[in-house]
């Protein structure tokens, strides 16, 4: 900051920077001078400038005039030498039309009492409010004025003054501060295009949509930086945040910031560096990392009760944590062997991966790396490496029966859990040659997914911050991290939790693991009686065939479902076929079990079988065809498509299928019809 190093002398009155040559020290008159009329107690290391030192001088050798005039009357006395006369450059003073105090006697302001009026001209670190502008004080008696000091000079003192006249008396340093200041305000203001700095111009609404955060927030995330980062006469330490958090959010580049904010694409580059480091240091450690939680607040704070039922062995003490790793992509390397470390053959383009390990409510217990992204450094081997290496001490925060709820990626890894006395929950997996899960694996998986999805949400939410979301430039790789672990610390401290659990959690989670140990009883009919090989009439659904079929409303279908995500996705299921070139077509099996054939979403040659038994009431058993249609925790989004347009959107008008095909408005170079061989027509055959 200006003023703040070693080289910094300013003079101990005007306060104006001293140079070398114009500097000079304060001795013992000077001292009692300044002490007498400015209130100026000086320390050791105070200069004073060779103009107010000669001010001094001058002011001396006016009074001592009046005593050489009196001895001159003695005739032995020899009067000294006359000294030249200082001219000043400009005047010492300028009379300004503000109010002041007034010339009459007035009260004391120490004992109350009516008095004439004393002259003070406070310092500058005291009175910088009043610019060091001459300030009347009256003091009523010839005690008061000894102990007038700083100290008395309060806020509400100062307030009490009585400004009756129409000027006041500044000298030049103070006009040139005042000039100072409004030059420093009107470049502010003008060259603020947002500005972070007044309340009243950005709503909260305006905050959140461009850092993220509301205004409240943003003011307290403030409070972390505003001592690191310094303010410049171009932008102020709340718009330095608001830059960055702008970028963040935006993923806008600096260039085009840099018109947005009328500021210099190098100033920007600054902005946002000196903020990153502030909250890299003040503010991610008190909200990210194993050490800024404890392990009894995982458990009692942020765990799902739901999560404690389904895996818990009902002590509730222990930490349920979900891991996953993350992607950010960059851009290709010129150097080869970082571009070869840094391609990921599972996603065919380069990038990073952070490992984030969050809780079962989505709370970010802490972010990971980044690490390189080849096959040397898939979840498996980066959770070793996290035990290995001890980082954040996670040794010593994990206890015994904690339980790591992951996907199919880290099975490498299982064995080191087990010897560290963690238990992994993983989704099953196919082995060779199986193309369905059996019922119990398949129910197991619907377990973990349940309380598995939230990672995926906290990744979508660190992508919501569109820089992240980008190609990163590679030169911004050694920066990533912070980035993430900002955002992560954000969410944590400013936004709600992903899934903050409801009343009937506990309720849910009884019923799911009670079905998850019973079998599908309609798979094994199938089997027994080889309906797949049975002789079948495809009809389209109408209200005749399936007039007896039960009515279903939301809550039926969430029950049947055991969550929303299968649901979410029916109604692109059934606006392909109701919309697009594909049909649901129906067989009745018997009077209450009917066979339908369902359109894959992913692939276009492929169709799904499924039967649904039911009664005029309710919905008594499903089966599927997929890899995970044989559970019976939930249903797969194929059985859920059908329970929801036959049990309930048929029967409801209003109902909106989708979203809309914005295919319509490209072109499609299938469509385009092909040419006829002329030599192929019968008309250009010739008779010989």
């Amino acid at each position: 900051m200006p003023g703040s190093g070693p080289k910094y002398y300013p003079c101990v009155l005007c306060n104006k920077r001293t140079k070398p040559h114009e500097r000079r020290s304060i001795n013992k008159s000077v001292a009692k001078y300044l002490k007498k009329n400015f209130l100026i107690t000086y320390k050791q290391e105070d200069k004073i400038c060779n103009t107010c030192r000669h001010k001094y001088y001058v002011q001396e050798t006016r009074q001592s005039s009046v005593v050489q005039h009196i001895l001159s009357d003695d005739e032995e006395y020899a009067p000294p030498a006359k000294r030249r006369s200082t001219v000043l450059s400009s005047p010492p003073s300028v009379s300004l039309s503000i109010p002041s105090t007034s010339k009459s006697h007035s009260y004391c302001f120490i004992c109350k009492k009516p008095g004439p009026k004393l002259i003070v001209v406070p310092s500058q670190a005291r009175f910088s409010a009043f610019l060091k502008k001459e300030v009347i004080i009256p003091a009523g008696c010839r005690c008061c004025p000894g102990h007038l000091t700083e100290d008395n000079f309060t806020e509400d003192a100062i307030s009490k003054i009585n400004c009756t006249n129409d000027n006041v008396i500044l000298n030049r340093s103070s006009i040139m501060d005042l000039l100072k200041k409004l030059r420093y305000t009107a470049l502010q203001n003008e060259q603020s295009r947002i500005d972070f700095d007044t309340d009243k111009v950005l709503s909260d609404s305006d905050f959140i949509n461009l850092t993220g955060i509301n205004k409240d927030n943003f003011n307290d995330l403030h409070s972390y930086i505003k001592n690191t980062v310094r303010n410049t006469p171009t932008r102020s330490t709340r718009t330095s945040l608001g830059i960055f958090l702008f970028k963040l959010k935006s993923g806008i580049s600096n260039k085009v910031l840099s018109t947005i904010f009328n500021i210099s694409r190098s100033s920007l580059r600054r902005a946002i560096s000196c903020v990153r480091q502030a909250l890299v240091k003040n503010f991610v450690p008190e909200n990210l990392g194993f050490k800024h939680i404890s392990h009894d607040d995982v458990v009692n704070l942020h765990t799902r009760p739901l999560a404690q039922t389904l895996f818990g062995d009902g002590t509730n003490t222990q930490a349920i944590l979900v891991l996953d790793g993350t992607y950010m992509y960059i851009q290709k390397s010129g150097n080869f062997h970082f571009q070869r470390r840094s391609y990921s053959l599972h996603k065919g383009r380069p990038l990073v991966k952070p490992m984030v390990v969050v809780t079962t409510t989505g709370y970010f217990v802490t972010v990971l790396g980044p690490y390189l992204a080849d096959c040397k450094n898939n979840d498996a081997a980066i959770l070793k490496h996290m035990f290995n290496t001890n980082v954040e001490d996670i040794k010593e925060w994990v206890q015994d029966d904690d339980i790591f709820v992951v996907d199919r990626g880290f099975r490498d890894s299982l064995e080191l859990l087990d010897d560290l006395g963690i238990k992994a929950q993983m989704p099953s997996f196919l082995t060779k040659g199986q193309k369905q899960m059996t019922t119990d694996e398949a129910n197991a998986s619907r377990l973990v997914t349940k309380v598995r999805w939230v990672v995926e949400s906290a990744n979508a939410r660190i992508k919501r911050w569109k820089y992240l979301s980008h190609v990163l430039p590679n030169k911004q790789v050694p920066y990533i991290g912070d980035y993430v672990c900002i955002v992560c610390g954000i969410s944590n401290k400013y936004l709600p939790p992903l899934s903050p659990g409801c009343d009937n959690e506990e309720a849910l989670a009884a019923k799911m693991l009670y079905l998850s140990k019973r079998v599908n009883t309609l798979k094994q009919r199938v089997e027994e009686e080889n309906l797949e090989r049975r002789k079948t009439i495809w009809k389209e659904p109408d209200n005749h065939t399936l007039d007896d079929f039960p009515l279903l409303d939301e809550e039926d279908l969430r029950n049947i479902t055991c969550g929303v995500y299968q649901l979410k996705l029916s109604t692109s299921y059934i606006q392909e076929h109701l919309e697009g070139n594909c049909q649901i077509l129906i067989h009745k099996e018997d009077e209450h079990l009917i066979r339908v054939k369902l359109q894959s979403r992913h692939v276009s040659s492929k169709t799904y079988i499924l039967w649904i038994e039911y009664t005029s009431a309710e919905i008594t058993a499903w089966y599927c065809k997929c890899r995970a249609g044989a559970r019976v925790v939930g249903v797969c989004a194929h059985i859920a498509s059908i329970l929801w347009y036959l049990g309930y959107a048929r029967h409801n008008q209003d109902i909106s299928y989708g979203v809309q095909n914005w295919g319509a408005y490209l072109e499609d170079a299938a469509s385009i019809p092909q040419a006829v061989d002329e030599s192929d027509s019968e008309e250009s055959v010739v008779e010989e």
